[in-house]
């Protein structure tokens, strides 16, 4: 792996352009376009390879792995295949250290990434379907680069408040984007999404300029670990940047659906007063609940008036309250706050076992 990483991207174009080849019946489980998907493969590599020798968390994140693989259309028949044109693409860019040896260890390696993968997915598909059918039934836009998105999934859609999902819309089929569900689970079964359109989203820009009420999505299975554990008294400490306030709601919905008055605490951070798209949904939560308390936080600009604005960067802000020893931290927002977040939080004493966020390797496959 040390050989091939300076050479990535040769290497998984070598390896795409041998299945696709070899296999051509294969190129229609992939999108139009390849480099997101080059990206994830070797991330998934490099993530298999660092944990080969930790069997749990290798299990785990390969188990995910080969459920998420249900909504693309893979079946068992199509392993053996990628890992012919794997060992393919190594032994053509790993020239110095690839030997029988090396390559007996490789086949060994995929045989058993692989069996996780299908196992994970056939023991999931007993319980779940590859995907749900989701309609649109109402689409706010909020700025005009952020839509708040509402749609009624075909059948229950089961998961928990902090979670997310995996998104393909009808105009760009194969191409598939994770999005926070911004509610805790409703009665009527409703999800509801916060969705801003970057630049050169494929998803992001057909779901905030292009998705109307009626329109037909497609959602995967719900993944991430940042939920509440409601097994603690321990207050909440819930940082979320930009469209990263989606989850942080949804967290404080869970703690007030539970009924627990325990201390919440909600720094909802943006570059500017208009970037606060959903500062009154969340100050009405304030209003409701005793318990909670939500501090808007601006880079620049004037602050909104009539709120306990602070000025500056997230992080800045959380380090000037406190203290937090007691808390448990929640952080959702774009890679680079997760990881200034993190910093921070750590630095005004939250052990690093009580800091939760979604992957960043995760975030930043997705793109969009």
């Amino acid at each position: 792996m040390a050989e091939i990483e300076p050479i990535a991207d040769k290497v998984t174009s070598y390896f795409y352009a041998l299945l696709f080849v070899r296999h051509p019946d294969l190129r229609a489980l992939f999108p139009a376009s390849m480099d997101t998907q080059r990206d994830r493969l070797f991330k998934a590599l490099l993530t298999a390879a660092k944990h080969v020798d930790d069997a749990d968390v290798l299990t785990e994140y390969l188990s995910h792995l080969g459920r998420g693989h249900r909504k693309y259309g893979t079946l068992p028949d199509h392993y053996p295949a990628v890992g012919e044109c794997l060992l393919g693409a190594l032994s053509r860019y790993a020239t110095s250290s690839w030997d029988p040896e090396t390559e007996a260890a490789w086949v060994r390696a995929y045989t058993a990434i692989s069996q996780i993968m299908i196992d994970a997915a056939a023991e999931n598909e007993a319980v779940a379907p590859a995907w749900w059918q989701a309609e649109v039934v109402s689409h706010e836009l909020r700025t005009p680069d952020i839509a708040v998105v509402t749609v009624r999934p075909d059948q229950p859609y089961p998961f928990l408040a902090g979670q997310y999902t995996s998104l393909e819309t009808p105009w760009w089929p194969r191409v598939w984007r994770h999005y926070s569900f911004a509610s805790a689970p409703r009665s009527d079964g409703l999800l509801t999404f916060h969705i801003k359109a970057v630049p050169a989203g494929w998803v992001s820009n057909a779901m905030v300029h292009r998705a109307r009420p009626g329109d037909v999505i497609r959602l995967g299975a719900p993944g991430g670990s940042m939920t509440v554990d409601h097994t603690t008294s321990n207050g909440l400490l819930c940082v979320g940047g930009g469209t990263g306030i989606a989850p942080i709601k949804a967290l404080v919905e869970d703690v007030a659906d539970r009924g627990a008055r325990r201390p919440v605490e909600v720094f909802y951070g943006a570059r500017s007063d208009h970037d606060l798209y959903d500062l009154d949904t969340m100050l009405r939560l304030e209003q409701d609940h005793p318990w909670l308390s939500v501090r808007p936080v601006v880079a620049m600009g004037p602050t909104p008036s009539g709120t306990n604005c602070v000025s500056g960067q997230l992080p800045d802000a959380v380090r000037q309250y406190g203290p937090w020893r007691e808390y448990d931290a929640y952080l959702s927002g774009p890679p680079g706050l997760i990881r200034s977040g993190v910093d921070a939080l750590v630095g005004v004493g939250i052990p690093s076992d009580r800091i939760r966020h979604d992957s960043i390797e995760e975030l930043v496959s997705t793109g969009d």
